[in-house]
């Protein structure tokens, strides 16, 4: 991993760091936290509250744990919708896992399915600037249609992260895919200082990093 991999990460890790969290809850809700990441891969879906509450002794306090470490995103009427890199909630990347259609919270997020999982995915999306069709299809880390997909790129905008609200609802918003280098480098040039862009293979390992250990 190249040095502003380890910064990027870093600097993902400080404003969402999940592993982190998930390492500091009791067991019992750490399994939970896993069995809802499973879930997306083997129905489709996220736990209902009724599912959720088969692997915990304490359901509210489990929510509660979840929901202020902003590892698990609830509805206003406290149903689960999300728990990263998933969601529940329409968003521009759709990821096809284990012959279901999954959102995923960001193009980051998106990318991390197929190693998460050791698995195969297709992920549609779209450039954020020219709004023109990406499509890349993925076996674990490799990225399996290189010739179409190769020249696509990952953007970020560093300071749409808000303390105050959730990551899915902030940062993730501005995580994005660009159709290719040329692209890419206008859309940075826009804020040299908060933007930043990484080519699709370095935005592969970063979302390997950040999201395979979750499930370990």
């Amino acid at each position: 991993m190249n040095d502003k991999l380890e910064k990027a990460l870093s600097r993902l890790q400080h404003i969402l760091p999940i592993k982190d969290r998930q390492e500091r809850c009791e067991p019992q809700i750490k399994r939970l936290h896993q069995k809802i990441l499973q879930s997306f891969v083997t129905q489709g879906r996220i736990l209902s509250t009724d599912e959720m509450a088969k692997w915990v002794d304490n359901i509210s306090q489990a929510i509660d744990t979840l929901s202020k470490n902003d590892m698990v995103i609830f509805s206003k009427d406290s149903r689960p919708v999300g728990a990263y890199p998933f969601t529940m909630s329409l968003r521009e990347h759709t990821v096809l896992v284990n012959g279901f259609k999954v959102y995923a919270m960001c193009a980051l997020d998106a990318l991390a399915i197929a190693p998460m999982f050791n698995t195969v995915t297709n992920i549609s999306s779209q450039c954020r600037v020219t709004g023109e069709a990406i499509n890349i299809q993925m076996s674990g880390e490799i990225i399996q249609n290189l010739n179409e997909a190769s020249n696509i790129h990952f953007g970020i905008i560093w300071s749409a992260s808000d303390s105050d609200i959730s990551c899915a609802n902030s940062l993730c918003m501005e995580m994005i895919f660009l159709k290719d280098q040329e692209t890419a480098k206008k859309w940075q040039s826009d804020d040299t200082a908060e933007r930043e862009v990484f080519t699709l293979q370095e935005a592969v390992e970063f979302s390997s990093r950040f999201f395979v250990p979750l499930l370990t």
